[in-house]
């Protein structure tokens, strides 16, 4: 074989070898790439998934920590009960004794108890000429008809209707609910309704001309129902006008929010079988 064909050889076949440990190098460094790559996706999905894992403990938690602060705001609304009661058997001792000292005022007429039961809105309609709510406590949990649903920001509606563990109620944004309520510092009683159209406004009707109420006056439950403890804040008003010469409608702004509503807690008259039982009797010896 002549040498330059042997020299040939030789350099091709040391460049082939050259080639394959570049070709080797590369794959390896490629591979190390890829691995990288891969190590990053993988740390990323594995960070979103714990953030998405996190994110729903997280959920249950607020969850629970609301039920919790719910149960402690019935708890506190039957001592806040029991208190007021106390109260005004103490004010109606005094005064029976003549003892009550000066400038408390008289004893309130609305003697009703209450009992409080903490409950969640399972759905609620709002976009309807008569809106209705379903909550998540029933008979089992002590709930009756003509029981009302309010919240920490005011009224919500009236239970029509209780299976063992669901109630369903009519809301405030229905024509069919009226509520008693006060109007101002002079306590001016009057219907509370709906407006008809936003789902945070109602009406007072009712008021006799004489009486004037000032735009910004708070509207609060009478107490003067078997159905919500008086003195719960419902709204502001806004502006009044004379409907048939007779007497004043006043805007009113409500405080709760129908949109936003979701925790709620059931007011129960404890005293509304006696009070039902009452309405009855007097019926019947009306009718004769």
């Amino acid at each position: 074989m002549p040498q330059g064909h042997k020299t040939s050889i030789l350099v091709s076949a040391a460049i082939f070898i050259l080639l394959e440990v570049a070709a080797l190098a590369m794959l390896d460094r490629s591979s190390t790439l890829q691995d990288i790559w891969i190590n990053r996706a993988s740390h990323r999905v594995m960070a979103a998934l714990w953030s998405s894992g996190e994110s729903v403990r997280n959920y249950f938690r607020l969850e629970a920590a609301n039920d919790e602060l719910a149960l402690r705001n019935a708890a506190l609304r039957q001592e806040l009960e029991r208190y007021h009661r106390a109260d005004e058997a103490m004010r109606e001792r005094q005064a029976a004794e003549g003892t009550l000292p000066a400038g408390y005022g008289a004893v309130s007429g609305a003697r009703q108890s209450f009992s409080y039961t903490p409950a969640t809105i399972v759905k609620m309609s709002r976009n309807r000429n008569q809106n209705y709510v379903i909550i998540n406590k029933g008979s089992e949990d002590g709930i009756m008809p003509q029981s009302g649903i309010i919240s920490s920001r005011g009224i919500i509606g009236v239970i029509s209707s209780v299976s063992r563990h669901y109630s369903y109620g009519l809301t405030l944004m229905n024509p069919n609910v009226t509520v008693s309520t006060k109007v101002g510092p002079e306590g001016i009683t009057a219907p509370l309704v709906w407006d008809g159209i936003s789902s945070d406004a109602a009406v007072v009707t009712d008021i006799p001309p004489h009486y004037s109420v000032t735009p910004g006056d708070t509207v609060w439950t009478s107490g003067y129902s078997a159905i919500f403890p008086e003195g719960i804040a419902v709204g502001v008003t806004g502006e009044s006008r004379l409907v048939d010469g007779s007497n004043q409608h006043v805007e009113v702004k409500l405080f709760q929010d129908f949109r936003s509503a979701h925790y709620v807690t059931v007011t129960c008259n404890t005293d509304i079988g006696e009070i039902r039982a009452l309405e009855e009797e007097a019926g019947k010896e009306g009718a004769q």
